[in-house]
């Protein structure tokens, strides 16, 4: 878990460690992420089941809704404070941004029936949401305002509602910073 975590510090600062005056204003989403890890990592069931309670009444605080359950690669980073909601069975890969107002979901029947599996190096904007059984691929940027709820190749843009794709090299650079 500690050396996860490092990865998603080396997200946010771009160093190794934290730095004194950083750890002690840490942002409140750092803080979420911290405990999320912890409870994810905990296999002392005790323990374990002390950091979901804390991390269910952090959500309260924080309007972050990820249970511990949930699989998300080193090197996650909440840009804003404010409501995020994903799926416990969600699967995330490695350098993962997500925004305020994002939405990772179930779909509950149909063909697409199930939830998201995202690869590495995606970014998710605002008020975006990702639902069913769906891929997107590494390098993948969602919109601000982004329905998806179709498979996304690797390196592409998806943009509107209905979401259009848009192919392109390096996606993300310049919105997935600090990459681990």
């Amino acid at each position: 878990m500690n050396n996860i975590f490092k990865k998603d510090l080396y997200r946010y600062y771009g160093e190794e460690g934290e730095p004194f005056l950083k750890r002690i204003f840490r942002p409140l989403e750092l803080k979420y992420i911290k405990l999320y890890r912890k409870a994810n990592g905990c296999r002392f069931l005790p323990l374990k089941l002390f950091y979901e309670l804390r991390l269910l009444l952090f959500s309260r605080k924080t309007q972050i809704q990820i249970p511990a359950r949930t699989q998300i690669g080193e090197g996650f980073y909440i840009g804003h404070l404010g409501r995020v909601l994903i799926n416990p069975d969600a699967i995330i890969g490695k350098n993962f941004n997500v925004s305020t107002g994002v939405t990772i979901g179930v779909e509950n029947r149909g063909k697409r029936k199930g939830t998201p599996v995202i690869g590495d190096n995606v970014w998710v904007g605002v008020n975006s949401v990702i639902v069913g059984n769906v891929r997107i691929g590494n390098d993948v940027l969602i919109a601000p305002l982004t329905f998806v709820n179709f498979d996304v190749p690797d390196h592409s843009i998806v943009i509107g509602n209905p979401g259009r794709i848009i192919p392109k090299e390096n996606a993300t650079e310049g919105y997935v910073c600090n990459r681990v």
